[in-house]
């Protein structure tokens, strides 16, 4: 389980990268290198880590239902995850 300050750190970056979403398209479209540069690092969006939203686990975590493999096997064979169910043949 990832610690609250590491959680904290991904919620902050995720903040910065929304706010100068906006900024960092104009700069990158008149091709100003050097005002990118001046924008504070974690502002970019490619430093967003996906992570678990029950855990905050940072590997192994499926997008689409934003939890990681081992808490998504639980809560599907406990039958919380509508529509999936644990293969058997």
């Amino acid at each position: 389980m990832a610690t609250t300050a590491v959680k904290a750190r991904n919620a902050k970056r995720k903040e910065m990268a929304a706010k100068y979403e906006a900024r960092r398209a104009e700069l990158k479209a008149a091709g100003d290198y050097e005002g990118l540069q001046k924008l504070p690092r974690n502002s970019m969006s490619i430093r967003v880590r996906s992570r678990c939203t029950l855990t905050g686990r940072g590997r192994g975590v499926y997008q689409k239902y934003g939890l990681c493999r081992n808490k998504f096997r639980e809560l599907a064979l406990e039958g919380k995850i509508p529509g999936v169910r644990k293969a058997s043949w």
